[in-house]
């Protein structure tokens, strides 16, 4: 006996048995029970979630032969029922919108359409990827389709509900069939690996159910594909060494590297992966899964019920979600849709790879034009950074605490909007003389303090100088070319903790202030500086919506 595929085997045969779809079943049934049965109906969503299982369903409901009328609880035995349930009934005619799509099949649809069902209550024409239909046929059907013979009922199916002309969807009462939910997916496989008496590992079945994203059907076709390796019990190492998913682990590792802001590991977690057999693509599509999971614990905590993770990836999860903000990640998910498309283009895809995962991992050391635009006037640009690491450590103090927010010394900086509500600058009284221990040991104290700042704030730090100690402020300075240098130093919070860190290390309570030593600026002929020229130019609307559009940074200004 020649074998069939689960998908087939296990097919829903009542309207109880469907799976995920529960509001539509319930309809339907009332309107079988009430009278109310529509001549025709359209039935949308994506692949496999159950629309011409449905439409099978519906149609023995109306044609079982052991009831006088239409029942919610067809028998399944009868002979209308066993021969609907493998499409071969003779009043329950299934056609492919495919291949039957030109206007001469659908008359003919139409002049058959009159004639009485053979042995049934109906003549159910069910009409699957009915979008394919070209425009003529659609406009043969629309007649027959507003004012059928009695007899008569039309099921359409489709998976492109936006390409059926408005003038058929008019005519149907339509019904739109949601995505299975993964651990619905998962329980009706883990029903099926029992029935089949196959021995399967728990977190499969889950691992599984996320691979068949919503469709029951390519849940049972890739369950028949690893039942076909004859292997058991079924197990995740099966699920990537011949369905080609990602390794977990090898994933968390790349993500924990980028956290990390190590470079060296994000490319090396990165070849591991490609070493594994996956493509470029496939590395992007695994990311934004792993993403996607850290935004949801930062977001909603890791008890949601958004989260389908076992446990042990549960905790690993919220270990990787504390190395970065909901802000970051938002950034990474949005930025890895664009890099999918822009790999499948490309001639040098693991260049652009990874480049990009290079880019999430050093992104604190980026800023884009809008952060930049945004701080000219005065606001406040959502931070596109990873958390840091390291937490600040409180430092008690009667004379003024350590968390104390320090504001920003202006540097020189075109015109600008005033800044709604600047803070106050901490009092400093006329600067004393810098201690000199303290300036030459600058260097060393940066370097002592690296485990605790880590090595992004104090790459930050290394072109700084102490210029001033005063009531307990200190003042660090950076060059003219440091702006960038200064402004992340005050971002973020790195400010208090640069404080904190500072204090512990004196042994007595300080607080921190950055300035930029002023540029000599150039003047033009016209009066401007560079840098007003530059201002202007950035804040023109046009230019502001070309970087926007093309998500660009702008590295360099030339005059003709």
């Amino acid at each position: 006996m020649a074998y069939t595929v689960l998908a087939r085997k296990y097919r829903s045969l009542t309207f109880d048995d469907v799976v995920g779809q529960d509001p539509i079943a319930k309809t339907l049934k009332n309107a079988i029970e009430t009278g109310r049965v529509a001549h025709a109906y359209l039935f949308s969503g994506t692949r496999g979630v159950g629309k011409t299982t449905m439409a099978r369903i519906l149609a023995k409901a109306l044609n079982c032969l052991k009831f006088d009328e239409p029942t919610i609880t067809p028998c399944c035995k009868c002979d209308s029922c066993l021969s609907i349930n493998i499409g071969e009934d003779i009043d329950v005619i299934e056609i492919d919108g495919a291949s039957n799509n030109r206007v001469d099949e659908i008359r003919e649809l139409r002049e058959n359409a009159i004639y009485r069902p053979a042995r049934a209550r109906y003549k159910i024409y069910i009409i699957d990827e009915v979008h394919m239909l070209t425009t003529q046929a659609f406009n043969a059907l629309l007649k027959t389709l507003e004012e059928p013979p009695e007899h008569v009922k039309f099921i359409f199916a489709t998976t492109e509900p936006n390409k059926v002309i408005a003038t058929i969807q008019s005519r149907c009462q339509r019904f739109d069939f949601a995505n299975i939910n993964p651990k619905q997916v998962a329980g009706q496989l883990k029903s099926i690996l029992k029935k089949e008496k196959i021995k399967y590992e728990d977190d499969l079945v889950l691992a599984l159910a996320k691979m068949a994203n919503g469709s029951m059907r390519d849940g049972l076709s890739l369950l028949d594909r690893l039942i076909s390796t004859g292997m058991t019990p079924l197990s995740l190492q099966l699920l990537e060494d011949f369905l080609g998913r990602p390794n977990a682990e090898k994933v968390q590792r790349l993500v924990e590297a980028m956290g990390d802001a190590d470079a060296a590991g994000t490319l090396t977690a990165t070849e591991n992966l490609i070493n594994t057999g996956l493509g470029e693509a496939q590395i992007v599509d695994a990311l934004t899964e792993q993403m996607r999971d850290l935004l949801v614990i930062a977001s909603a905590g890791a008890d949601t019920d958004l989260l389908i993770l076992t446990a042990s990836q549960k905790e690993k999860a919220v270990e990787l979600a504390q190395k970065f903000d909901a802000a970051s990640l938002i950034y990474n998910i949005t930025a890895l849709e664009k890099l999918r498309w822009a790999i499948k283009n490309s001639d040098t895809p693991r260049a652009l790879l990874d480049a990009s995962l290079l880019r999430f991992a050093l992104s604190e050391h980026f800023l884009n034009v809008d952060q930049l635009l945004a701080r000219a006037s005065g606001g406040v640009a959502a931070p596109v950074k990873k958390k840091l690491s390291v937490e600040r450590k409180p430092v008690a103090t009667a004379s003024a605490p350590a968390e104390e927010t320090v504001s920003r010394t202006p540097a020189a900086a075109p015109p600008a909007p005033a800044p709604t509500a600047p803070p106050a600058e901490p009092p400093v009284s006329a600067p004393t003389t810098m201690p000199e221990d303290l300036a030459e040991a600058w260097p060393d104290i940066l370097s002592a303090l690296t485990e605790t700042l880590g090595k992004v704030t104090i790459s930050l730090l290394h072109s700084s100088t102490p210029k001033a100690l005063a009531d307990d402020v200190l003042t660090i300075g950076f060059p003219a070319t440091g702006k960038m240098q200064k402004e992340m130093c005050e971002s973020n919070g790195r400010s208090d903790q640069i404080a904190a860190a500072l204090s512990d290390y004196l042994g007595r309570p300080v607080r921190v202030r950055f300035e930029v030593a002023a540029p000599i600026e150039a003047v033009a002929a016209d009066g401007k500086t560079n840098a007003q020229k530059r201002y202007e130019l950035l804040s023109d609307p046009a230019v502001k919506a070309v970087i926007v559009g093309l998500d660009a940074t702008v590295t360099g200004i030339e005059e003709d």
